[in-house]
């Protein structure tokens, strides 16, 4: 069904084991003011009821609910959603996680302004906190790869985002490819979005607002986050080299003036397991240069 004013749009929302943020995403979507929105949920084998609870909303039609049968991470989530949206000829994706809540204004100031753009690659909104500040890991990127600092023009210039509140036309996903899900967790939103941004202007569109209900707000850092998390930053080292390294001497000189910050960091911050989160570091970021995962199209068209 076509939205209002712009094309056929589906939201695609992966979820894992949060049943109650999910739906409170959905209840979002239901309420925007650009009507005529369907849903994709990409489930990564949630076992927290998720299912049973949103068969309700799957009778009232307008969702699509995926199990995926196994957790495929964020990434692969991701991946699958995308491809589900687009192979189903929707004309534009609109990703978030399962806790993210747009205002009801969110996809309309989206649209409102891919009709006044014409070509783009990606269009992201502002993402804040729940205590009104901006949300610091869903800042977006300048072309030089740096935070966004200014965001008071109708729209700005970007090189990259995240999958909180981001609107993609399938002709795009089409022509640059799918999400990488190797990835797994972690960067690979930074990943894509670069991609698509060196092919295509993309914008951040401050009046479409979103506020992600994260649990903390410090942007992801290996020095203080709890010991059971710990591990998973593997990932977003690994994943993170790949992504600079694709940006040539820059990205390279970003990445050696990195790390040993990073391991100060943890020397002077941390208060356990410092030789672990260390060896985490070193070890994504040694992975990192030897990871090449392959790019997927829609059409199984072989990366070029």
């Amino acid at each position: 069904m076509s939205v209002r004013g712009g094309g056929r749009v589906a939201a695609v929302v992966v979820t894992y084991n949060r049943r109650a943020l999910l739906l409170e995403c959905l209840d979002c979507l239901r309420r925007q003011t650009a009507t005529g929105l369907d849903i994709i949920v990409v489930d990564n084998a949630s076992t927290d009821g998720t299912g049973a609870a949103l068969a309700p909303l799957r009778a009232k039609g307008r969702l699509t609910y995926i199990n995926t049968g196994a957790n495929l991470g964020g990434a692969g989530g991701f991946q699958l959603g995308v491809r589900r949206a687009v192979e189903a000829g929707y004309d534009y994706a609109w990703i978030m996680d399962d806790d993210s809540m747009p205002a009801p204004t969110a996809l309309e100031a989206l649209l409102s302004a891919a009709r006044e753009i014409g070509e783009f690659g990606w269009l992201s909104g502002r993402t804040f906190w729940t205590d009104g500040s901006l949300c610091r890991m869903n800042i977006q990127r300048d072309l030089r790869m740096g935070n966004l600092a200014d965001f008071s023009q109708k729209r700005v210039p970007s090189g990259a985002a995240t999958f909180v509140s981001l609107l993609i036309p399938s002709s795009v996903v089409r022509k640059v490819g799918l999400p990488i899900k190797e990835f797994f967790i972690w960067a690979d939103d930074l990943e894509y979005t670069r991609r698509i941004s060196r092919q295509y202007p993309c914008y951040v569109i401050p009046d479409s607002v979103t506020v992600h209900k994260c649990a903390t707000n410090n942007g992801g850092n290996i020095a203080t986050d709890r010991p059971e998390r710990v591990d998973r930053y593997r990932y977003a080292y690994r994943n993170e080299v790949y992504v600079y390294r694709r940006e040539g001497w820059p990205g390279i000189r970003r990445l050696l003036l990195r790390t040993p910050l990073h391991i100060l960091r943890v020397l002077t911050q941390s208060k356990g397991q410092r030789w672990k989160r260390i060896k985490v570091i070193v070890g994504g970021t040694i992975k990192g240069f030897g990871f090449k995962p392959e790019i997927e199209y829609v059409n199984d068209t072989a990366e070029e």
